[in-house]
């Protein structure tokens, strides 16, 4: 009978289901049984009988069915996974079903978490798992999220849908390329991995790293790995940032970069190092918290400080605690604290300043200086209180023994 259906070509509309009373399908013809094999029993090897008459001829190895709907319930009756196709050929040596234009649903808790398609896909089904094979879509109904892979697994006691093989996700507000993503339905976050590279349209930006994370009810995206986060302008980069971790909210536009944190913006020129960095790109500031150290190539002055802040149209830099600015001779200037004007070139320092040069030898002490650091013009003045500022001025001898 398996023989004769498979030379006419047609298998007609039936619905394959997998319920756990199987026995009472032994009563079925015999290619709905071979069909049965596939798509419940997951490649278990159909009964010698079966297997005798299979044999027969190649053309009993392949059989080809239209129409078809595999179907999967969980223990309550809740279906997990419907998939339906034009076509379905069933290789017995390979244990495995081909269906042509493959198109369904996937359920967690019975509602429909994604829908997905293909041109062709390889499916098997083991009753816990669905694997798919081929160019195939997978869309979140709820959120229009779009996965598109060449492989396809779909756990649903784990909550686990892994799209694999030259992942492409794209959304309204991210668009992602990777190795493997792998998405918790009910938790509504997905997990990027392998050569990752994250666009997002507002803010403007462009991720990379190895491994991130996306919080989708959140709108944060975390990386735990060394990551690399280019911001663009008018379609140019406008500030680059790294560091070996990172979170970016992205409703709030802002960026939390940790450990070896990393900014270069490229206008102003100016680079920003820290191991805890705020990056507003909405406002455009970003905030250091911990020891920080800025560097400025064209005047090549390097300053360094417990905290800062920059402000990046404002192109102004503020400093706080144990400030150090060194210019290219070595020329230093300490304080309090520090506001360093990039466009202006210039510098106000305030709070136990001291001064030093080295040609020709100078230390100035005082409360407050502004002046120019990288032409050695500084003016420092005294507190409200003496009103003195105390100068040194080294002799030459002791200088150079210095």
């Amino acid at each position: 009978m398996a023989h004769q259906f498979h030379k006419r070509g047609r298998w007609g509309k039936r619905k394959i289901q997998n319920f756990s009373s199987a026995p009472s399908f032994l009563v079925l013809p015999l290619t709905f049984l071979l069909i049965f094999g596939l798509v419940a029993c997951g490649g278990k090897s159909p009964p010698a009988s079966q297997q005798n008459t299979e044999t027969s001829s190649n053309s009993d190895s392949n059989l080809t069915f239209f129409d078809v709907t595999l179907e999967q319930a969980d223990e309550v009756g809740r279906p997990i996974w419907k998939v339906r196709a034009k076509t379905a050929k069933y290789t017995k040596e390979k244990q495995i079903g081909q269906a042509e234009s493959p198109y369904g649903e996937l359920y967690q808790d019975g509602k429909v978490v994604y829908q997905i398609k293909a041109d062709v896909a390889d499916i098997e089904q083991d009753g816990k798992q669905l694997f798919l094979k081929g160019k195939i879509f997978a869309t979140d109904p709820s959120n229009g999220i779009v996965l598109q892979g060449n492989e396809l697994e779909w756990r649903p006691k784990e909550d686990l849908l892994i799209v694999r093989n030259q992942i492409n996700g794209t959304h309204k507000q991210l668009q992602a390329v990777a190795q493997e993503a792998r998405v918790k339905t009910r938790e509504q976050r997905m997990e990027f991995s392998g050569g990752v590279v994250a666009n997002s349209s507002d803010p403007q930006m462009q991720v990379r790293t190895e491994h991130l994370i996306w919080n989708i009810k959140e709108e944060k995206l975390i990386g735990n790995r060394p990551i690399e986060i280019d911001r663009y302008k008018d379609n140019k980069i406008s500030d680059r940032g790294k560091g070996n971790s990172a979170e970016v909210n992205l409703k709030t536009k802002i960026a939390t970069v940790q450990k070896n944190a990393q900014l270069e913006l490229l206008d102003p020129p100016l680079q920003i190092a820290s191991n805890s960095m705020i990056w507003n790109m909405n406002a455009e500031t970003v905030t250091t918290n911990s020891p920080t150290r800025m560097f400025q190539r064209a005047e090549n002055i390097t300053v360094t400080a417990n905290q800062g802040e920059m402000k990046i149209p404002q192109k102004t830099v503020y400093l706080k605690g144990n400030v150090n600015a060194v210019g290219q001779r070595r020329q230093s200037l300490r304080s309090n604290t520090l506001t360093w004007y990039l466009d202006k070139k210039l510098v106000e320092a305030q709070g136990n300043v001291t001064y030093r040069q080295i040609d020709p030898p100078l230390n100035f002490a005082g409360e407050t200086a502004v002046g120019n650091l990288q032409t050695e013009n500084i003016v420092v003045k005294g507190g409200s209180s003496s009103g003195r500022v105390v100068t040194e001025i080294i002799p030459q001898e002791r200088a150079d023994r210095r």
